[in-house]
């Protein structure tokens, strides 16, 4: 990827993630958590310190080496954690092995969306869920016309990021139906701040 793509980027990522107006989010998500967990994009692990019982394995997906690594460092929880350097768009795990799918601020910049949720829908128990906060298209036409503006030039600069990506939408594309979803404005740029919350499971 390049010095940028594998020094700076991962850098900037991990900084972002720190905005502790993420934290509500992360203790929301993350609690409702149980069982056999995978989670998608683990990033520079930020979401660790949130895991606790009732989760008795996370298997953390991330695709970069470098955020990886980080994440090793990062504080552990209580649970085991068993890395896996792998796409969200192959995931290496057996059909109906997982009690529950975790994605935070990533489907964003997942190249083949539809695909990687295609694949947590795979790995998912009949009965298990999909856990999820994501930014993405907001309601509003003039933010809309700001994220289709500036999603192209953003992409290039963060790692594949979409600002417009219809989350609820993708989801339900993909084989779930959405049990409960809140959305709104998080403080900042409206173009990268409107939020999905919610939980999904699989049809």
């Amino acid at each position: 990827m390049g010095f940028y793509g594998d020094v700076i980027l991962p850098r900037l990522c991990d900084f972002a993630m720190r905005n502790k107006q993420l934290q509500p989010y992360r203790e929301r998500v993350i609690g409702a958590a149980e069982g056999r967990v995978l989670e998608i994009g683990i990033g520079s692990g930020r979401n660790l310190p949130f895991y606790r019982s009732p989760v008795t394995e996370l298997l953390a997906l991330e695709r970069s080496p470098q955020l990886t690594a980080m994440a090793r460092n990062a504080p552990q929880p209580g649970a085991p954690v068993n890395f896996i350097e792998a796409s969200a768009e192959a995931i290496p795990l057996d059909d109906r092995s997982i009690d529950t799918v975790v994605t935070t601020w990533t489907l964003c910049s997942i190249p083949d969306a539809a695909m990687a949720l295609t694949e947590m829908r795979r790995v998912l128990q009949p009965g298990g869920k999909l856990l999820f906060v994501e930014h993405g298209m907001a309601p509003d036409r003039n933010v809309r016309r700001w994220q289709d503006w500036l999603t192209p030039a953003w992409k290039c600069i963060s790692g594949g990021c979409h600002l417009n990506r219809p989350i609820s939408a993708m989801i339900e594309g993909a084989g779930f139906r959405i049990e409960r979803v809140e959305t709104g404005y998080m403080p900042g740029p409206k173009a990268m701040t409107f939020m999905y919350e919610g939980s999904a499971r699989p049809n």
